[in-house]
């Protein structure tokens, strides 16, 4: 008699992930570009021609792609020599600074558009202050100004982790031999580090522009007319078709094409620099002397302190006593009881939701990991690429694919933590999938195989043996994912109800409204939450460093 075959239980894994994928994904997007391209049962492009004919539509995707290319360009000026600084020197608090450095890339950037607001705006504390000294009125932060500053402050720091990450594997032995050959100091700097940091400076730039492009919580606070392309997929599809939503279906789809030929554009320019470094002798920081101690210093810091100030005047202000929506003289904790009382389930709501998306994420991450590394076949690779198709498509239609694939039977989601949690790990997936899978590749096959020669079985020997081992990438990852979950708005503004309000949504709701003080304290829990985060993941991997 022939012996059973075994059951092979990645093969099945790979099938259920896909289907999982097929369901929430493929299924929202299908049904997006159906709407797109459909009405009552005919095909049409109507809707894109609606858009196209309308130089307000198109002015939105000009727009979007003026604020997000010169804020790449600005966060690449920015963040590529703050990262070579701090690699290459001993700069005075450097542990202190790379954490306020990620603390600003992680909170929401909306946030940092209302505290902008708060100290630049029209009525702002430094803009009255100089007004009152010198008599000169400050420029317009609304609009164009306000929206590029914003987003240059919040996504430098993503920059400077990335290329941080990359100056770690140059080996110290280049920069020796070049500077034996003469070449050091800012010539170096140009003609050493910047080419071998290119593919990673590549990554980064992509990261940052589909940040910038696909914000929308900043030109909505700071715009003031200023309008760009997310803010218009959310007007198109709540406010102007009403139960009708083919135009916003179409506007979606357009973004998802935007997005795509960039991200394209992005993986061709990326094959011609593609190559990879492992440091025998990493970079040995240099002390600094002199002139050049104080520049270097002061240039870090202002940077970094500029990029922060936002978040301490918002920890600032949620102290302040209130009346109505103004700040009055004299520090209060009635922010934080009115946070507390009156809007409960918005911090349970966060964590909930927040802690059971991370859950999914890391299990989903880990799985997926091993099969696109371990289990390489076309299945799995289908797998991969569906991983990725999240990270290039802006987080508002997301929301709205999913909207118009679980408002109606068989599976009725809309208004649930369901589809909250869905909408989180589907957007959030890819950061710890790709931590993971690089991980992975570092650990040798050789150790699970010894682990199965001596009987176990392959599910348990990854499991027990290979993900402890991937557990810094891992962690890596997760905190990545955590801290954008729980500072996500523009899916979660299109999923919410009063039921599964976050803090994220409280917020944006108390700045719009104008009660800053409330906005405040709830952005300033948001903040602590991060920090904590960070302070957790730094214990637990035992590291002072972070780098993406």
């Amino acid at each position: 008699m022939k012996k059973d075959k075994k059951i092979d239980v990645w093969k099945i894994i790979s099938i259920l992930v896909l289907i999982a994928y097929i369901i929430f994904l493929l299924w929202p997007l299908i049904k997006l570009f159906y709407s797109a391209f459909y009405s009552n049962g005919k095909f049409t492009i109507e809707q894109f021609v609606n858009f196209f004919s309308k130089k307000y539509y198109r002015k939105s995707i000009t727009n979007s792609l003026k604020v997000s290319s010169l804020a790449t360009l600005i966060t690449l000026i920015i963040g590529v020599p703050l990262a070579y600084f701090y690699q290459m020197y001993e700069i005075k608090g450097k542990s202190l600074l790379q954490i306020i450095v990620i603390l600003c890339s992680m909170s929401a950037p909306f946030i940092g558009a209302y505290s902008w607001i708060m100290l630049l705006g029209r009525n702002g504390i430094i803009t009255a202050f100089i007004k009152k000294m010198t008599g000169f009125v400050m420029p317009n932060i609304y609009g164009f100004n306000g929206i590029l500053l914003v987003l240059s402050l919040q996504l430098f720091p993503l920059v400077f982790l990335y290329v941080s990450g990359a100056l770690k594997n140059i080996d110290n032995s280049l920069l020796e031999a070049s500077e034996n050959m003469g070449c050091n100091g800012v010539k170096r700097f140009f003609k050493v580090v910047i080419p071998l940091c290119i593919p990673t400076i590549i990554a980064a730039t992509l990261l940052v522009f589909m940040r910038a492009f696909a914000d929308f919580g900043t030109p909505l606070l700071i715009g003031e007319g200023y309008q760009t392309f997310p803010t218009v997929i959310y007007n198109s599809y709540f406010a102007e078709t009403g139960s009708d939503h083919n135009f916003g279906a179409a506007v979606s789809v357009i973004g998802i094409a935007i997005t795509a030929i960039i991200f394209l554009i992005q993986r061709w320019i990326n094959s011609k620099f593609t190559f990879t470094m492992n440091a025998m002798h990493s970079i040995e920081r240099k002390p600094l002397h002199g002139i050049k101690s104080v520049l270097i210093n002061l240039y870090c810091w202002i940077v970094v302190a500029l990029a922060f100030l936002p978040q301490v005047y918002v920890i600032y202000t949620s102290f302040l006593k209130t009346s109505g929506k103004l700040f009055m003289k004299g520090f209060s904790l009635e922010s934080y009881r009115f946070a507390f009382t009156h809007l409960k389930r918005a911090i349970p709501n966060t964590f909930l939701i927040g802690l059971l998306a991370l859950a999914i994420v890391i299990v989903l991450a880990i799985l997926i990991a091993y099969l696109v590394v371990r289990r390489s076949n076309t299945l799995n690779k289908l797998i991969d690429t569906l991983s990725m198709v999240p990270y290039i498509i802006p987080g508002s239609v997301v929301g709205i694919a999913l909207v118009m694939a679980f408002s109606s039977k068989p599976l009725i989601l809309t208004g649930t933590v369901a589809i909250m949690i869905i909408a989180l790990v589907i957007r959030r997936i890819p950061y710890t999938i790709r931590s993971s899978t690089a991980t992975l590749q570092q650990i040798p096959l050789s150790v699970e195989e010894a682990a199965i020669s001596l009987g176990s079985s392959k599910l348990k020997a990854f499991f027990t043996i290979t993900v402890p081992m991937m557990a810094n990438g891992i962690l890596s990852g997760a905190i990545m994912s955590w801290v954008t979950i729980i500072t996500e708005l523009s899916t979660a503004i299109i999923l919410y109800n009063l039921k599964t309000v976050t803090l994220t949504i409280a917020v944006y709701t108390y700045v719009s409204r104008g009660n800053y003080g409330i906005a405040a304290a709830y952005a300033t829990i948001l903040t602590v939450s991060t920090i904590v985060s960070l302070l957790a993941y730094m214990k637990i991997s035992k590291t002072d460093e972070i780098s993406f």
